[in-house]
């Protein structure tokens, strides 16, 4: 039996996608059908987000469903419809007394700049995701919300790596586990924590008399600062993001899946450069799914080592698609 090192050997979740790998374009749901105690952080300057309020502290709901991670940009977010429909039919959701309403907070990624424009996650997409969705190792690459993904556009598109969507797992000691599910499209590069050397970027530049770069990646901070980054900035595609779920089968209050969500996003900063900007919509979710003791302090501090292994995971695994070329293709 092959070992699970992803999100789904965190207890009650279960991982689905659903892909138009024509039009380059996907969704993914993260399911847990008996609830689990869920939060957020949202700190990129372009979210496109649903029901990420309800998931805060002093509102009503404690507990999601499932988490939709979508292509699409804005459009995408009409795949959560399909996964409410999919809960309903399991009568799964919050109790109105009249019906049971699922919850399924979800965040979009920008991939229209890749494959076909017209082509979004839809509601049957997301329903489709439900149904495929399983407890086995998550599939990782370019599939799902990661079938668009790119990664490093401050010289556009065209020099840009093909990103995708990446899983990592770890136990903390005590039977406690901390996952992360990471969709991988920021603007800026992706960097490996122990080194800060870029692991997959903006490809250099050599056109004629314009040569941006050194090496096999242009440095997106570099570029930033030069002529060059001042010029192109402000035109660079506005449209990235990287999003994601973190799970954990520790046993957590609201306010305590919010804290977890914050810390698990540091390990987005160390792991993406720059992090957080305004042409991203970077946004994590969390879900405890389970009732093992364990302080929030330092299932946070592992969250976001996962986060950090999962976006490397996401870059590694994907291949190329849509024009643009992987990791393995350079």
């Amino acid at each position: 039996m092959t070992e699970n090192h992803t999100i789904t050997s965190i207890d009650g979740i279960r991982v689905g996608h659903a892909q138009d790998e024509a039009a380059v374009t996907g969704c993914t749901v993260v399911l847990c059908e008996k609830g689990a105690i869920a939060g957020v952080d949202q700190r990129g300057g372009g979210p496109g987000t649903r029901e990420t309020d309800a998931l805060r502290p002093m509102h009503l709901v404690d507990k999601a469903h499932a988490i939709m991670l979508a292509g699409g940009s804005a459009f995408g977010l009409d795949a959560a419809g399909g996964a409410m429909r999919y809960l309903e039919e399991k009568k799964a959701g919050f109790n109105v007394g009249v019906a049971r309403v699922p919850i399924v907070p979800a965040a979009i990624l920008f991939d229209l700049g890749i494959g076909s424009a017209q082509r979004r996650p839809d509601a049957e997409m997301g329903y489709q995701a439900c149904l495929d969705a399983s407890r086995e190792p998550v599939a990782e690459g370019s599939l799902g919300a990661g079938t668009g993904c790119t990664v490093g556009k401050i010289l556009g598109i065209g020099q840009a790596v093909k990103g995708g969507i990446g899983s990592a797992a770890m136990d903390i000691g005590g039977g406690v586990r901390v996952a992360a599910l990471m969709a991988v499209n920021p603007f800026g590069d992706v960097v490996d924590p122990r080194t800060g050397e870029i692991v997959a970027g903006a490809r250099s530049l050599r056109k004629g008399p314009i040569k941006i770069g050194q090496g096999r990646f242009a440095d997106t901070l570099e570029v930033m600062k030069s002529q060059v980054g001042r010029t192109v900035f402000g035109a660079a595609q506005r449209g990235n993001t990287a999003i994601g779920v973190v799970a954990t089968n520790a046993q957590m209050d609201k306010s305590d899946a919010n804290k977890m969500a914050a810390m698990a996003m540091n390990g987005l900063a160390r792991s993406t450069r720059p992090a957080n900007t305004m042409l991203d919509g970077d946004t994590l979710f969390t879900l405890a799914t389970g009732r093992r003791k364990a302080d929030v302090n330092i299932v946070g501090a592992f969250a976001a080592e996962v986060v950090a292994q999962a976006v490397i995971r996401a870059v590694q695994t994907a291949w190329s698609l849509g024009g643009v070329p992987a990791l393995q293709d350079l």
